[in-house]
Formats: C-alpha cells, sequence, structure tokens
C-alpha cells in the first residue's frame, strides 16, 4: 500500500509516515499543497492523508482536484477544527473519510487501512488456491502453514493479489510498496520477487513473464479445504 501523507507540520508529518512505515506502507510526505498536486501528477497512491490548512494551495482545493481527477484515490482529511460543519464541509469536497486533531495514531492507521480495503479489486481476506492473504491482519498461510513475511515482501504480495491475476509490472510493483527514495535501476524488485516465491513454496505461485512483469496464479486447494 502506498500512502501520501500531506501536512505543513514537518514533525507531524514525518512522525506519522515513520508510524506507517512501521505498520508496512510506503509512504511519501508533502510538506504543502503545491507539492502534493505535483506527487500525485506523477504517482498513484492508494491513499492520502491530507491536512486541510496547508500552505501555497489549500487542503480544500487539493482535494477537490484530486476527485476530479481520473485516478480514484482515497482520502482521509485532517483539520484541527473538528466541528461538525468542518466535517461536512471536507466531506463535501470529496473526502472519504474525517479525522480531527489531536488524533489517537491507532486511530489513523485503521481508518487508513479500512480506506485502503474499500477497492473492490483487494478484499480483507483473498484466497488463491491454498494460499490465504489476510490484509487485515497482515497474515498469510499456505496450506494452514504460517508464512512470516517482511513488509515488502507483504508488500508485493498484497499488490499482486490486488491485481487479480493480472501482470503486474516492476515498475508498479515499484511504485505501490517501495516510497519515493527508492532507486528504480536497482535489482530490488526481483530480489524481493524471489525471496517472497522461495518462502511462499512450492508449487511456485508467482509466475514471471520477461519483459513484462509477474503475476500470481491460482492454485486448486487441498482436498478438504475451502
Amino acid at each position: 500500500m502506498r500512502v501520501l501523507v500531506v501536512e505543513d507540520q514537518r514533525v507531524l508529518a514525518d512522525r506519522i509516515a515513520e508510524g506507517l512505515r512501521d505498520q508496512g506502507m510506503a509512504v511519501d510526505v508533502a510538506y504543502d499543497g503545491a507539492t502534493a498536486m505535483e506527487l500525485t501528477a506523477v504517482t498513484g497512491f492508494d491513499v492520502i492523508v491530507l491536512d486541510r490548512d496547508l500552505p501555497r494551495v489549500h487542503g480544500d482545493a487539493v482535494c477537490a482536484a484530486l476527485v476530479a481527477g481520473p485516478t480514484v484515490t482515497r482520502i482521509l482529511m485532517l483539520t484541527a477544527a473538528a466541528g461538525v460543519e468542518d466535517r461536512v464541509d471536507g466531506l463535501n469536497l470529496g473526502a472519504d473519510d474525517y479525522l480531527g486533531k489531536p488524533f489517537a495514531f491507532t486511530e489513523l492507521v485503521a481508518r487508513v487501512r479500512a480506506l485502503a480495503r474499500r477497492a473492490p479489486s483487494a478484499p480483507p481476506v483473498a484466497v488463491i488456491g491454498d494460499l490465504v492473504v489476510d490484509r487485515a491482519r497482515r497474515r498469510v498461510t499456505r496450506s494452514g502453514r504460517p508464512v512470516v513475511l517482511t513488509r515488502k515482501e507483504f508488500g508485493v504480495l498484497e499488490t499482486l493479489v490486488a491485481a487479480d491475476g493480472g501482470v503486474v509490472s516492476a515498475e508498479d510493483l515499484l511504485d505501490h510498496v517501495w516510497d519515493v527514495n527508492a532507486d528504480p535501476f536497482s535489482n530490488t524488485v526481483s530480489v524481493t520477487v524471489s525471496r517472497l516465491r522461495k518462502k511462499l513454496g512450492s508449487p511456485p505461485l508467482i509466475e514471471t513473464l520477461v519483459g513484462t512483469g509477474y503475476r500470481l496464479r491460482g492454485l486448486p486447494a487441498e482436498p478438504g479445504r475451502r
């Protein structure tokens, strides 16, 4: 899951970003509305945590532009004004959810995850043959055996699951699982996919299409399993 945090209070923005990274998310940060507009023009984000009172371009304008754009992105709006009218205004602009400051970080994480799960192609629990991926609890099992994954490995698997059998390019994986600091010329994606494939065991679930990308192929569940 890739998240953009847009918050002009740098200490708060960096703390939110670091906390979300600790939860296994790829996070970029913008400290003003103009930078947020630039980032969203070139990168697809699953969720945007958007402060309302931003310099350069106001958060309301950023929200309206995102809602009017061609890409569906879930928006969690933050504001120090927690009155009913303020919440209604934010939601009327097209925000998907609203959180007043100060807030509990655990609630922020829960709301971000809930917004990300709204995509119809990414159900909370996915079953592909004998593989079960619980996105909400970040747990993976195969044939009932727990599979322990790193944050990036889970992110890659989560993205492949969301593709529903479609091919996902290395560039798309880099965009969704890593943040803006990732080196696009490194072999980090192929190395992570290789480790993930090994951990998932045999027969292999991840298929590599040379020059195109990767896809998850379903396998028949074992007899007696659902």
